[in-house]
């Protein structure tokens, strides 16, 4: 924690900023390692300040001890960091704009007179997109409980299950192998319903002949898994046997772009050709890939747009996908993890064949 701080402050100090104000609890918990609900963080060049309430003085002192622990009593953390600020001097104070609600805003603003406040973006989470070997060590456990529940599930399904079912059986048993929680609401999409990118688990019952496209991740220890798996029920017929080898062949084009040194769109360029090359480009709608960590969908994106250069330590996803409408759709999923010369796939579940249950 303690030289994430210290690249914190190179970055402050590039972008010429005294003191940061932290809200974000992705990136309270990355600089502090705290894992309560509840505490705003006031990072100078050389003050580390944590304030929180009654609740977690003690939770603080435990799991940060490189914070000075200021307790809060007043309505407002707000009012203790006017008066923090001060103390050192300060006549500024930089927030997170991507987090702060507009209210508290106001509530900032409104308790720091004199004090002038400015906006940033990105500061913290240009950090989080490295992972270290500390974080690398807990997100590949979190995919191996992905990769287990996938097994286990597919000894699962059946006709006459419902997708809720399904969605529920995979947090039971990722809970089970030690999974805090679901790394976003599962999604279980079967039949026609294959065709919603985001179709999370409905009262559907599984029939023969059904894609069923499962997109679902882990919640371990503060970070996420992330990974999709199409599958059949029966015999599959000849056009979802085209659109999967078409899907997997795009997913497998994005796995061999993706390296240190190429801008993050390149990657997503090389699995939509694919798509567009067999004449289904429209029905590919989002982007290929984005970052997996302390939140589900990091930076960077890979879509059409992004030009951040991928660099090794960063974890993203690959996942082309193909959705017709009244019909179904496909999409295929791994996380990754960028090497200089290529990328280390962290989901290990079977993809090169559809798989018939």
């Amino acid at each position: 924690m303690i030289e994430r701080i210290a690249h914190l402050r190179e970055k402050m100090s590039q972008r010429g900023i005294s003191y940061l104000l932290v809200t974000k609890p992705e990136n309270r918990y990355y600089l502090s390692g705290f894992t309560g609900t509840t505490g705003v963080l006031l990072i100078g060049q050389e003050t580390t300040d944590f304030l929180t309430d009654f609740r977690y003085i003690e939770q603080v002192k435990l799991q940060s001890p490189h914070f000075r622990v200021v307790k809060v009593e007043q309505s407002s953390p707000f009012v203790l960091v006017y008066e923090l600020l001060r103390n050192y001097k300060a006549e500024k104070l930089f927030f997170e704009a991507e987090h702060l609600t507009y209210k508290e805003y106001q509530d900032l603003q409104s308790n720091l007179p004199g004090i002038e406040l400015a906006s940033c973006t990105g500061l913290v989470e240009d950090l989080r997109m490295i992972k270290d070997d500390s974080e690398m060590t807990i997100i590949r456990k979190a995919m191996q409980i992905g990769d287990k529940a996938f097994e286990h599930i597919l000894q699962y399904i059946k006709p006459g299950r419902s997708e809720k079912d399904v969605a529920l059986e995979l947090e039971f048993f990722m809970r089970k192998l030690g999974a805090s929680g679901v790394a976003f609401e599962t999604i279980v999409a079967s039949g026609p319903r294959s065709a919603l990118p985001h179709g999370v688990a409905s009262d559907r019952l599984l029939e023969d002949g059904d894609f069923i496209t499962m997109d679902f991740g882990a919640l371990y220890q503060g970070y996420n898994s992330d990974m999709t798996r199409t599958v059949v029920i029966g015999k599959p017929d000849k056009k979802q046997q085209e659109i999967y080898h078409i899907v997997l062949e795009a997913q497998m084009a994005g796995l061999r772009a993706v390296k240190a040194g190429i801008p993050a769109r390149q990657a997503d360029a090389a699995a939509r050709s694919v798509i567009t090359k067999y004449g289904y480009g429209e029905y590919f709608g989002h982007g290929t890939g984005h970052g997996v960590g302390l939140a589900i969908h990091e930076n960077p994106r890979l879509n059409t747009k992004d030009e951040t250069i991928l660099q090794p330590g960063m974890v993203v996803t690959v996942e082309p996908g193909i959705y017709l409408p009244q019909w179904g759709g496909v999409r295929i999923e791994d996380s990754v993890l960028v090497t200089e010369d290529g990328c280390e796939i962290l989901t290990s579940s079977p993809k090169n064949e559809l798989i018939i249950l």
